[in-house]
């Protein structure tokens, strides 16, 4: 007799199946009966945890007996957009570099976990904007997400320095998103800053080995550092 899948196999071979093909998020939740940005959020937590991440984490209703689940969220509903932190080395790109361009794709990443963050990105996201590699380094602006992750050319261009032979048109491994600029601090908010800051201590771009170019950044902690950085021109 055939066994019916349980919920956390649903959404563990959605998942892989976004990964290991490339294959849409919007087809493959509409082919498991997912909402769209409900599979975002399993690859989030996938990329994060694992295969336990995609376990309910509680059995209490989020607001009341009468909130909806995610996975029972009409299409049509839209959550509250996410938040997150990516770093570029300001030599190669810089938050002065995307104020000219206005928008630009985010291509170049060759992380796994970064690539799965980034396909977990949606139209109208906010990302704090990071110089790496510099002294100090630090949150420079923010940007949002222009355009969800296609697939990344350079990965197909033996004469880019991010070229990836496993990597095909047809079966393509790295993806990238757009983002445009929105904003510039008038003044960095430096790493050491944001260390001694109430509330970000459970941060992940603040946790000892996090390297990650591409993090998930909380609503609170959003807030918080939102608050600490104002705009260059008003």
């Amino acid at each position: 007799m055939l066994r019916e899948l349980s919920m956390v196999e649903q959404r563990y071979l959605a998942v892989r199946e976004v990964l290991d093909t490339g294959a849409g998020v919007n087809d493959v939740a509409t082919r498991y009966g997912f909402n769209p940005r409900t599979l975002h959020r399993w690859l989030v937590r996938y990329a994060s945890g694992g295969l336990v991440a995609l376990a309910d984490r509680s059995s209490k209703p989020d607001r009341c007996p009468h909130h909806i689940s995610p996975d029972a969220e009409p299409a049509h509903i839209m959550p509250a957009v996410a938040y997150w932190l990516v770093k570029t080395e300001p030599g190669a790109f810089s938050i002065d570099h995307l104020e000219r361009m206005g928008t630009s794709p985010w291509d170049g990443v060759r992380n796994y976990q970064a690539r799965n963050n980034l396909m977990a990105m949606k139209v109208g996201d906010r990302a704090f904007f990071y110089h790496s590699s510099v002294e100090p380094p630090g949150i420079v602006g923010i940007c949002e997400v222009a355009r969800e992750a296609y697939p990344d050319p350079s990965a197909f261009d033996p004469a880019s320095k991010y070229y990836d032979e496993r990597s095909s048109p047809e079966k393509p491994r790295w993806f990238m998103p757009d983002v445009r600029f929105l904003e510039k601090f008038s003044r960095m908010l430096t790493l050491e800053e944001l260390r001694q800051t109430p509330g970000l201590e459970a941060m992940a771009l603040l946790q000892r080995g996090q390297r990650l170019s591409v993090q998930p950044v909380s609503e609170e902690e959003w807030r918080i550092i939102t608050g600490m950085g104002t705009p260059a021109r008003l």
